[in-house]
């Protein structure tokens, strides 16, 4: 991959060392462009109009659509735009049919929005929710999938990587034992989507859940994945019905059925323009670059007496995501002596991932360095020196 080519297309990195992809990642320039486009040339709503400046803005965010479906996939399936992961996942957990003493699977490895939402509705409803756990390292015993997706199981929630381990899940397998059970099963994509190649088809999930603030997209921005559209919509009022009488209403086809109101037109045409950057680098590339940063980072950070790091050795089954502690100093010290001392920026705490934090003995929060398509060598050699020095001199 030409990095330092890519780098070019994201300015702030002409100024410090970005490694919080995994919270937000950057956004090039032909992202924003795009975005600009619309609120500058064509800015109007969608199919509400008839006029030049509806048109173009109605098939441009219909284009989008199109784009992110084929980013992943995903064409003989139904793609909504929505916020983020979380409002999809809320979307699923709203619109399902559900019926007191349905069981839903998930795991600890899950952010909280991959969480809270399934123990709300247990809750509420009274529905059984049981929860798998990894080992220490984000890996799971496939037996134990076996021996809790039966065929009462109605849902299965998991992540396809962690966003505090980088560790990836064997969705596939999982997927098989869901089919063999007759359960669906919903797939948190937020960490796969923007750092490994993705192919719905293959993973065999029925709903599917990313942002796109992770994946180069602006802010505000995601996407539902759906087999089939057979839930019911979150929200409904203008845009996502065909006709309405005084006592009653019908809903549109397609995607407008889940996307009441006027959306963030421009946020999801530009998050098109990521999907079609992301694909124009090529996610195989992509993958491999940070599978080499990746595997430098862990072992110059391995290499510094009292740093602790969590998760995967370094392998295949891992993203760019490393945490790890430095002796006795709290995360957000360290987050913020390597703001001041070096310009790098990493995240630090729990990572809304409390339940997994406390199994892998990181109660306290880790600091967290994720990488992405734009950071280079150069980049972990200063994160990797400037810990070491952090090191020294707090032993």
């Amino acid at each position: 991959m030409k990095v330092e080519e890519a780098r070019s297309d994201f300015p702030i990195m002409d100024e410090l060392i970005y490694m919080d992809s995994a919270s937000t990642s950057l956004t090039p320039v032909q992202v924003m462009d795009e975005v600009n486009a619309y609120e500058l040339r064509y800015r109007a709503n969608v199919g509400r109009g008839v006029h030049r400046l509806a048109s173009v803005a109605t098939q441009k965010y219909s284009d989008a659509h199109m784009k992110v479906s084929a980013f992943i996939g995903g064409e003989q399936g139904l793609v909504v735009f929505n916020r983020n992961t979380t409002e999809a996942i809320n979307i699923v957990a709203s619109g399902f049919p559900w019926k007191k003493g349905d069981r839903i699977v998930t795991t600890l490895l899950e952010h909280h929005s991959n969480y809270v939402p399934w123990l709300r509705l247990r809750d509420t409803l009274g529905l059984e929710l049981v929860v798998i756990s990894p080992d220490k390292e984000g890996r799971f015993d496939l037996s134990r999938f076996r021996e809790e997706i039966t065929p009462d199981t109605t849902l299965v929630a998991v992540s396809q990587a962690s966003n505090v381990l980088g560790s990836v899940s064997p969705i596939r397998e999982i997927s098989r034992i869901c089919k063999d059970a007759g359960s669906r099963l919903l797939v948190d994509g937020a960490q796969s989507i923007p750092h490994i190649p993705v192919n719905i088809n293959e993973l065999g999930c029925d709903y599917f859940c990313f942002s796109g603030h992770k994946m180069l997209g602006p802010s505000g921005t995601g996407a539902l994945w759906m087999k089939t559209p057979d839930l019911s919509p979150m929200l409904v009022g203008g845009g996502m019905i065909s006709t309405v009488s005084a006592d009653q209403y019908t809903e549109a086809d397609g995607y407008n059925r889940y996307e009441a109101g006027t959306p963030a037109i421009g946020s999801g045409i530009g998050l098109g323009r990521a999907a079609d950057y992301l694909a124009g680098v090529g996610m195989e590339k992509v993958r491999d670059h940070e599978r080499a940063l990746t595997s430098r980072l862990l072992d110059g950070l391995s290499s510094i007496e009292g740093v602790k790091i969590f998760g995967p050795p370094k392998g295949d089954d891992r993203i760019g995501v490393v945490s790890f502690t430095v002796g006795a100093l709290h995360p957000h010290e360290v987050a913020h002596i390597l703001d001041e001392a070096a310009g790098i920026m990493v995240r630090s705490g729990e990572h809304c991932a409390m339940p997994l934090l406390r199994h892998i003995g990181a109660a306290g929060g880790t600091v967290r360095a994720s990488l992405h398509l734009y950071n280079n060598t150069e980049d972990v050699d200063e994160l990797v020196r400037t810990v070491e020095e952090i090191a020294r001199i707090s032993a």
